[in-house]
């Protein structure tokens, strides 16, 4: 990558610039971390790192500049993305009290958090799906391999730009997941966690609406 440096510094400043900005991807490992534990919130992290891998591919192949041109295809995955969004959302709300947390033997707390723990593939599924519905995240690689991105970069250059990006949203969202889910954060949830989950469905079914409405801008 000898002489494209700067050019990569660039990508790296603006992809950590929208990665750590809140929005649908923060939303669901925070969920993911208060409601299932590490495991299926650093699932969830390498799901949403996989997903940025499939908007380098099409990026790289044309496919994002044809896409934004479509209007038909943009708002179809724009509505796409606020119906998964919405789905999520409403299960949220759709959280009980976990009353056995008072009466239960010891170990419940982790059994508790155990129970309703989503497979890694299913907690993968839910990373990838996240960030591949997002037409925000469509919109930016489209932005970054045409503004910032030199046409006369090579492909394995750009490719190598991707793979960065990947690790480091993983690794971001990851970190995110190890902090949610210490000990203190994880018990206090348990004790009052449908309520975290009901205002976690709240700012999802709000992701889903601006989102929908966007569709009409």
């Amino acid at each position: 990558m000898h002489g494209y440096w700067e050019q990569f510094l660039k990508v790296a400043l603006a992809h950590l610039l929208a990665v750590a900005s809140p929005g649908p991807d923060f939303a669901m490992v925070v969920r993911q971390s208060v409601a299932h534990g590490r495991r299926a919130a650093v699932w969830t992290s390498i799901g949403i790192g996989s997903a940025i891998l499939l908007h380098v591919t099409y990026s790289l192949l044309g496919i994002g500049i044809l896409l934004r041109s479509s209007q038909l295809a943009f708002m179809a995955v724009k509505f796409a993305g606020a119906g998964y969004l919405a789905w999520i959302g409403i299960k949220a709300l759709a959280s009980r009290p976990r009353h056995e947390l008072s009466t239960g033997p010891a170990g419940a707390e982790e059994a508790l958090s155990r129970a309703g723990e989503p497979a890694p593939r299913a907690a993968w599924t839910t990373g990838f799906l996240t960030n591949a519905l997002n037409p925000k995240v469509t919109l930016f690689f489209v932005a970054i391999f045409v503004s910032v991105v030199a046409p006369s970069t090579p492909k394995l250059i750009q490719a190598a730009y991707g793979v960065w990006m990947s690790v480091a949203t993983t690794a971001w969202f990851s970190m995110v997941s190890f902090f949610l889910t210490r000990e203190r954060i994880r018990r206090a949830y348990l004790k009052a966690g449908h309520w975290v989950d009901r205002a976690m469905g709240v700012v999802l079914l709000a992701l889903a609406a601006a989102l929908a409405l966007a569709s009409f801008g």
